[in-house]
C-alpha cells in the first residue's frame, strides 16, 4: 500500500490545501493528513477543530484513496515513520517556498533516506492563498469566500467575531 503523509498546521485549510489533496489522493492507496499541533503558531482554531474541519472538508475524496486525518506532535520525520508513510506531500506556490522546503527535505533525508519528499505546485488560483492571510482577511471584513470552503469561511468569521 503506497501512503503519503501531507502535513501542515491548516489555521484553516483553505482552497489551495483542498487542491493539494485532491492531487495527492491520485498518488497514494492511503493519505495521511498531518494535523501539527504547532502551539508556537498559536493557531486560532483547536487541535480537534481543524481534524474536524479537514474530515469533513475530505470526506468526498475517500472513494479515490484512504485519508485519515491524525493530530501530531513529533518530529515529521518520526510521524511518517509511525503512519508508514513511503513519501511525504508538500505543496509549492512560490520560490520562497521552495527554498524553505528544499531546506526541510535536506535535513528530512539525513533523518529517514527511505521516504522521498514529493511536490506539488499549486494551481495558479490558489498561489497567493495563505492561512495567515486568509485570517487577516478575515478580521479585517474583507471577503474570503474564494480562499476557503464555504463552511471555513462561516467559522472562521465566528472565531474572528463576525460571525
Amino acid at each position: 500500500m503506497r501512503v503519503g503523509l501531507y502535513p501542515g498546521t491548516f489555521d484553516p485549510v483553505t482552497n489551495g490545501h483542498l487542491d493539494i489533496i485532491g492531487r495527492a489522493v491520485k498518488l497514494v492507496d492511503k493519505l495521511v493528513i498531518g494535523v501539527a499541533v504547532n502551539i508556537g503558531k498559536g493557531p486560532l482554531f483547536s487541535l480537534d477543530e481543524r481534524v474536524a474541519i479537514l474530515e469533513r472538508e475530505t470526506a468526498h475524496l475517500t472513494k479515490i484513496a484512504q485519508i485519515e486525518v491524525k493530530p501530531f506532535e513529533s518530529l515529521l520525520m518520526h510521524f511518517a515513520r509511525d503512519v508508514n508513510a513511503q513519501m511525504i506531500v508538500r505543496g509549492l506556490r512560490a520560490v520562497a517556498d521552495f527554498e524553505y522546503e528544499f531546506q526541510m527535505t535536506a535535513m528530512n533525508q539525513q533523518l529517514d533516506r527511505e521516504i522521498e519528499t514529493v511536490f506539488l505546485m499549486a494551481d495558479p488560483r490558489h498561489q497567493a492563498i495563505a492561512s495567515r492571510l486568509v485570517k487577516e482577511i478575515a478580521a479585517l471584513g474583507g471577503d474570503i469566500s474564494k480562499f476557503v470552503p464555504a463552511g471555513v469561511a462561516e467559522q472562521l468569521l465566528i472565531k474572528v467575531g463576525r460571525g
